[in-house]
């Protein structure tokens, strides 16, 4: 018996969510006194993973799988884990892993626990502490099958270097055509930006900015601090900003260790796309705004005045750095 992580990439290079997966499958491996393998496909360098303790890494080398594909990707997965006697099978939380979880969970015949918190509660009954109520409660799920699948919620564990000795090998599992149905015509890539997926910082802007005009010192502040931009629903609604930035219920959730938010009130579906979120930081000129008692610092004041000087004072601290 082994546990299997699946750590995806992006172009060959490894996402932080693929070193957190990993450290955590780890961990996992440590409580059932088993060994670690990590799937990977088409990744530049999968020798990286043994930094966070991938003791045997399987690399598939296929170009039908340079594009996501949920079907294909848990096709893959499945064969990969019974290659390796796989009773735990780990993924991240992102759109692809949202996509493909359910898929691999029935090809395994696998209980799957999504949005998972933290390691084990224990592992005979096997008890997992999950995410609920749109981050705003938990539960402890128990998965009775005997081959287990774990959702890991972003930046809900961490990383956790454990430096190992990893043997990599090449993975060929037999594609079927029927898994290829549906195709990718085209990806459309942003480039220069960090994206809302993986940035650890967000700055977001809603009405309160007036305009599609104004939002030149939300990108300043967003460069200052390597974060990435985004928006309420109502600023994508009016044409604003891309659909691709909304934040919220309806749009994108986010779980970056900062979330700062000028002139959003804090709609309820806006919350809730946010609590997972690890600080809240308002700028609002509302002092009655929703969104203060759900942030964890909070500024009442006109974003017009507040955000030009805080965006002065990072670019006076980072040059003396």
């Amino acid at each position: 018996m082994s546990i299997l992580v699946f750590a995806d990439n992006s172009e060959g290079k490894f996402k932080k969510t693929a070193f957190e997966v990993t450290s955590y499958g780890k961990k996992v491996a440590e409580l059932a006194q088993t060994n670690l393998v990590v799937l990977t496909i088409n990744a530049n360098d999968a020798s990286e993973l043994g930094l966070y303790g991938a003791e045997k890494t399987l690399n598939i080398k296929d170009e039908k799988l340079k594009t996501f594909n949920a079907k294909a990707y848990a096709d893959a997965v499945k064969q990969a884990a019974q290659k390796e006697d796989a009773s735990i099978i780990i993924v991240d939380s992102s759109t692809n892993g949202i996509y493909m979880a359910p898929m691999l969970a029935v090809n395994l015949k696998a209980g799957y626990a999504s949005n998972a918190m933290a390691l084990p509660v224990s592992m005979d009954p096997f008890k997992v502490k999950r995410k609920a109520f749109s981050s705003k409660a938990y539960n402890i799920s128990e998965i009775k099958t005997a081959v287990k699948l774990i959702g890991l919620s972003k930046n809900s564990f961490g990383l956790f270097e454990n430096p190992v000795d990893t043997s990599v090998e090449e993975f060929s599992p037999t594609l079927n055509d029927a898994d290829f149905n549906i195709k990718s015509v085209s990806v459309e890539k942003m480039t220069g930006k960090v994206t809302i997926a993986d940035a650890d910082v967000i700055v977001s802007g809603g009405r309160g900015l007036k305009g599609p005009e104004n939002w030149g010192m939300i990108e300043d502040l967003a460069d200052v601090l390597g974060a990435a931009t985004a928006c309420s629903k109502p600023v994508s609604d009016l044409g604003w900003r891309p659909h691709s930035e909304h934040v919220g219920q309806t749009g994108k959730p986010v779980s970056s260790n900062l979330y700062i938010a000028i002139g959003i009130s804090g709609a309820i579906q806006h919350l809730a796309g946010v609590n997972a979120a690890k600080v809240k930081v308002v700028v609002n000129t509302d002092p009655e705004a929703p969104f203060f008692k759900a942030a964890d610092y909070g500024v009442v004041g006109d974003a017009f005045d507040v955000i030009p000087k805080l965006t002065e004072k990072l670019k006076e601290f980072k040059s003396n750095q």
